[in-house]
């Protein structure tokens, strides 16, 4: 081969270089500097000072790596997801169940055991790794403590005329809490039916659907509303610069408050853009720092059953669900069923 001939051969050969390892799996943006974070609102606070704000300055500064952070219902972030199948944009998908079920089911997350995680008890964690619990929490409601003389104790009491067009909950199927309602109300009542039933005739005193339930909690403490669902640990965080806001927990008639754990529930998303930065921002997440800072910061409950938090936070919230009778639910009956559960609620109360 001629001498100029080789030269331009090699030229070629080392121009193409770069364009074949860009085409491979070693991407420039698998480098970058940043993790994408889709999540059901509640743990990021109004005034910045939130459980998310916290550990995702303190990851930041820690790693270098920028936390990008989207916020909406779980069932939204979760269809977002799965809109985005083909072309991931979020590395960290944080939703409440059963929202986090179904987005396994979608194939939306990829196994991952963050460190960590074998503390994090059977039943708030995937079997196949898919997604642990990052805060334990409880499903509750809210009440407006200056305009209401006491805290409702029945589900009956709602239907009174006291709380016309001053009741609102999150819509179920699309906000995390809001799917909470119908589960518990059929949990309370014993069944489909009676549940529905029972949240037909609730509707005429209902504002009207919410697709964010973060949103009702300020309505409630203005007055605007009296009565709201939510969950105990962005309820509480809310009650710290919102004074009116009351937790409660709605018992059928003769019996026991009940709830149920709602926590949330975070996966590293299949394919995603940034996976290893995904993977040591959910390690962060679950390290004891992060969550001993769970009840001190964020008003919940860690996820980690070997951080046994102390604080003046950790002590209120013990004696909030004092007295109250946790269940679990059927999560598979619930992520098998959830759109008929859901589409029978629409037809019963016109929605």
């Amino acid at each position: 081969m001629p001498r100029n001939t080789l030269r331009l051969a090699i030229a070629l050969s080392l121009l193409a270089t770069p364009l074949l390892s860009a085409c491979g799996g070693s991407s420039a943006a698998s480098d970058e500097k940043v993790v994408t974070v889709y999540s059901a609102d509640g743990l990021k606070g109004e005034a910045g000072d939130g459980w998310y704000d916290r550990i995702f300055k303190d990851f930041e500064k820690q790693t270098g790596i920028k936390v990008e952070y989207v916020e909406g219902g779980s069932g939204e972030m979760v269809q977002r997801a799965a809109r985005e199948k083909r072309n991931p944009q979020a590395d960290v998908l944080v939703t409440l169940p059963p929202f986090i079920q179904q987005a396994d089911g979608k194939g939306l997350l990829q196994k991952y055991a963050p460190k960590g995680s074998d503390q994090v008890s059977g039943a708030d964690k995937g079997a196949d790794a898919t997604w642990t619990s990052v805060v334990n929490n409880y499903f509750g409601f809210v009440y407006n403590k200056k305009e209401l003389k006491q805290a409702p104790t029945t589900w009956d009491e709602l239907l009174e005329g006291t709380y016309k067009n001053k009741l609102q909950y999150s819509t179920p199927g699309v906000a995390g809490d809001g799917t909470a309602v119908l589960i518990k109300a059929m949990h309370d009542f014993g069944g489909q039916k009676p549940a529905l039933d029972y949240l037909g005739r609730l509707q005429s005193n209902n504002v009207g659907p919410s697709a964010s339930t973060g949103k009702l909690a300020p309505k409630v403490d203005k007055g605007e509303l009296l009565v709201a669902n939510g969950d105990v640990q962005m309820n509480f965080a809310q009650s710290k610069t919102m004074p009116n806001l009351g937790i409660w927990f709605p018992a059928k008639d003769g019996g026991r408050p009940t709830t149920f754990a709602l926590p949330y529930a975070a996966g590293l998303v299949t394919d995603a853009p940034h996976t290893e930065n995904g993977r040591k921002l959910l390690d962060f997440m679950l390290s004891q720092g992060a969550q001993r800072q769970v009840s001190e910061i964020g008003g919940g409950f860690s996820a980690r059953g070997d951080v046994k938090a102390t604080d003046a936070n950790a002590i209120a919230l013990a004696g909030l669900m004092d007295g109250v009778e946790v269940f679990e639910p059927d999560w598979d009956d619930i992520d098998k069923n959830l759109t008929t559960y859901v589409d029978a609620w629409k037809s019963a109360t016109g929605s």
